[in-house]
C-alpha cells in the first residue's frame, strides 16, 4: 500500500509514516501535489526491527518456563471439552438426525 501525503502533513505525522515504511509500506511525500520525496527504512533499521520482534515473540512464550518446569509434559494436555458421542447428541438435538 502507498501513503500519499503533503509535506505539513509529513511534519505531523512523522513517527508514524516512519514506522509505516518500517512495516514496508510506501510512503510518498508530495510537493504542491507532486511527488517529491520517498520515505524508505535503511536495511539495518529493517534488520534490527526484525530481531526487536523476534526478541519479543520469544520472550512472550518463554516467560513463563522455569515457574512450571518441574510439571511433567502431560500435565500441560487439554482434555477434550466433550466426546465424539456427546457431540453427535447435541448435533443430532440440534438439527435432527441426519439424511440417509
Amino acid at each position: 500500500m502507498t501513503i500519499h501525503v503533503n509535506i505539513g502533513e509529513a511534519k505531523t505525522r512523522l513517527s508514524e509514516l516512519l514506522a509505516a515504511a518500517a512495516r514496508g509500506e510506501e510512503v510518498v511525500v508530495n510537493k504542491a501535489g507532486v511527488p517529491f520525496a520517498t520515505i524508505v527504512p535503511r536495511p539495518e533499521a529493517m534488520a534490527l526491527e526484525c530481531e526487536a520482534r523476534a526478541a519479543k515473540r520469544k520472550a512472550a512464550i518463554g516467560f513463563a518456563r522455569e515457574k512450571y518446569a518441574h510439571l511433567p509434559p502431560e500435565a500441560f494436555d487439554v482434555p477434550p471439552s466433550m466426546t465424539d458421542e456427546e457431540v453427535e447428541e447435541r448435533y443430532q438435538r440440534k438439527f435432527g438426525a441426519p439424511a440417509a
